[in-house]
């Protein structure tokens, strides 16, 4: 079952084309990254998801039904660029926009001291917004996203401005809302991050859609036969030849053949010779290395959250 359904939207903007003809789906209760270099369109995608725009061509499905302007209220969409009133109150502003997304006064409170505590950010529940280090301005908006319980979350670089300690607090949130049900769309230029969250992806590029799967049978579609060989003592010398010597570090070699076969062979050769091996495993591409052989343009990374 899927949470959402994108079926040939199309979105024009004075005469250019920012989504071109869009079609994927996001399944029920996982992580499912939203890639692309930028100005690819994503933005776009995102606010004809969540309703602040119409799409000119093309339909939306939530949960089974075609979008309609209750839906809204089934999702939790926090942008990249954060909206928060500055002199607001932070208990104050948790209340008044759970209150826009259909909470009651005491649902809204007894939610919100709940997620402060969660966060650890209670101590300045009756500080002002301005007073809040971007960090802390992070984790508000984030509250004030999910708390409502949303069907569909959607996070856009989720984890900017945050310290590793937060990030942590995040990453762990974004997780236990995944085994909650909740279904998560991340949209990010962190490959490490969708590396370390994403179930699935769908990459977009110059507004069209380019690429679609789970980040495994991705990484298997675009594997190149690359393996790596640890020994026990030392690289022996000669190697069979039905494999292309990529690097040596220490004991430990990397190696490209053409084919399982050729791997297989390779491997085979080595154990013939009496050689003791301590480990082998294929090298499957990243999905940092995916995004740049897609859509030709490299992307930031940082360490993952």
């Amino acid at each position: 079952m899927n949470i959402l359904e994108v079926q040939d939207v199309t979105k024009q903007y004075s005469g250019h084309t920012a989504v071109d003809d869009v079609t994927f789906s996001v399944p029920k209760g996982c992580v499912f990254g939203l890639l692309g270099p930028n100005g690819a369109g994503k933005t776009s995608l995102i606010r004809i998801i969540t309703g602040i725009t119409e799409a000119d061509k093309g339909t939306v499905v939530l949960d089974g039904g075609k979008l309609d302007g209750r839906d809204p209220l089934q999702i939790g969409y926090m942008p990249e660029e954060r909206g928060l009133y500055k002199q607001m109150k932070v208990d104050e502003l948790l209340i008044y926009l759970a209150r826009l997304k259909g909470m009651s006064k005491a649902d809204a409170l007894k939610e919100s001291n709940a997620w402060l505590g969660r966060l650890e950010i209670s101590d300045w529940k009756k500080r002002k917004i301005s007073e809040l280090s971007k960090g802390m301005a992070q984790k508000i908006q984030f509250i004030s996203t999910v708390m409502h319980k949303p069907k569909l979350l959607i996070l856009d670089e989720p984890f900017s401005g945050l310290d590793p300690i937060n990030a942590n607090l995040i990453r762990d949130e974004i997780f236990q809302l995944k085994e909650q049900g909740t279904s998560i769309i991340l949209s990010t230029h962190r490959m490490e991050q969708v590396e370390a969250f994403c179930d699935a992806i769908v990459m977009i590029n110059k507004g069209k859609n380019v690429l679609e799967g789970t980040v495994s049978g991705i990484k298997e579609r675009f594997k190149e036969h690359k393996y790596e060989i640890g020994f026990r003592n030392d690289i022996p010398d000669n190697l069979p030849s039905q494999g292309t010597v990529l690097e040596k570090r220490g004991n430990t070699l990397l190696f490209q053949a053409n084919n399982e076969a050729d791997a297989n062979a390779f491997l085979g050769g080595i154990i013939r010779n009496g050689v003791e091996i301590r480990s082998f495993r294929e090298v499957l591409p990243s999905v940092n290395e995916i995004f740049i052989m897609v859509a030709g343009a490299p992307v930031e990374t940082e360490n993952a959250a």
